[in-house]
């Protein structure tokens, strides 16, 4: 608290009215309600062990630069900027200040149609608005192979719950990873930037209105990856017409769209595969914080593991939608 109490000094947001409020913020960071006699804010405390990576700091300039960039012709809420800066340091401790959206994201079983094609005509806008921007492109070479039995004999020497589940399906772990890197580079170098997380708890909606939320996966995709990857988060995955009013709300006016189907599904695996290690480290202490942290990393792990096997059962079911939209 007191961390939080030198930023509102550091950057004039006021004294408080009442003692800040831990809320929601997702499975990285800490947010919380900041409520100041000059307004109500969200600030997130970015996790210090992610902040300790050579690359993270210029990752959230970047991000909260494609977010600025984006705001001013898509419903988006960048970080507020302090003398020109849109990150704060407090001690060893980073921030993000965003104003407070009187809003709320939709639940799964909340998910209209309409929601749907709202959001996908808004994934159109945010891939066509960065003409001019001056961010560099990452390099577009194909990732390494991750070593999946290492973690695997971490887990065993630290008799981790998921030790079980981990080696049931370490082959397809390697197999799935394969296919991703194959892929990636079979989609080659079409990219556009964009949000790269535009799940629904990442859209508030205010009266109506979708607001963009948690910039900080912002860089360059494969345009077809984050299509097809973001209908599924919308649909569900298993629901068929918002699938299709995504994809139609995409299109608008451009007709239809082709790809290599197989290839962008087979290419998200990858991204499930990171998230996988990523928490791997966590579970192991390899990365990571606090027991809280920790623990988190554990359900992760056992969470994804589950996942990978639905989302490996599941891409004949989605090819076939996709090769029905006309």
């Amino acid at each position: 608290m007191e961390h939080l109490k030198e930023l509102c000094f550091q950057t004039h947001l006021g004294e408080w009215i009442t003692d800040p409020v831990k809320v929601s913020g997702g499975l990285l960071h800490t947010m919380y309600a900041v409520v100041t006699t000059t307004g109500k804010y969200a600030v997130k405390a970015l996790n210090p062990s992610i902040m300790k990576r050579p690359d993270a700091l210029g990752n959230y300039i970047r991000s909260e630069k494609v977010a600025r960039h984006v705001s001013e012709n898509v419903p988006a809420l960048p970080a507020k900027t302090f003398d020109g800066d849109s990150i704060q340091k407090v001690g060893d401790q980073w921030f993000l200040v965003f104003d407070w959206v009187e809003g709320r994201s939709v639940k799964q079983d909340e998910i209209s149609i309409e929601h749907c094609r709202m959001i996908g005509s808004l994934l159109a806008d945010i891939h066509t608005d960065f003409q001019g921007i001056e961010i560099e492109p990452e390099e577009t070479e194909v990732r390494p192979s991750i070593d999946w039995y290492a973690y695997l004999q971490e887990g065993q020497d630290m008799k981790a719950e998921w030790v079980k589940s981990f080696d049931d399906i370490i082959e397809n772990l390697y197999e799935w990873d394969a296919g991703a890197r194959e892929a990636e580079s079979r989609l080659g170098n079409d990219r556009v930037m964009s949000h790269r997380d535009l799940e629904p708890k990442n859209v508030m909606w205010v009266k109506g209105e979708p607001v963009v939320i948690d910039w900080e996966s912002a860089g360059f995709i494969n345009p077809m990856h984050d299509l097809v990857e973001t209908a599924l988060y919308w649909s569900g995955a298993t629901n068929q017409d918002r699938f299709s009013a995504f994809i139609r709300g995409y299109q608008g006016e451009n007709g239809a769209i082709t790809s290599d189907w197989e290839a962008v599904l087979t290419n998200g695996f990858s991204g499930k595969l990171g998230w996988l290690e990523y928490n791997l480290k966590r579970s192991l202490w390899l990365e990571c914080t606090d027991e809280e942290e920790q623990r988190l990393g554990t359900r992760q792990v056992i969470e994804t593991i589950g996942e990978l096997g639905e989302y490996a059962d599941r891409i004949p079911e989605w090819l076939k939608w996709l090769k029905e939209m006309k």
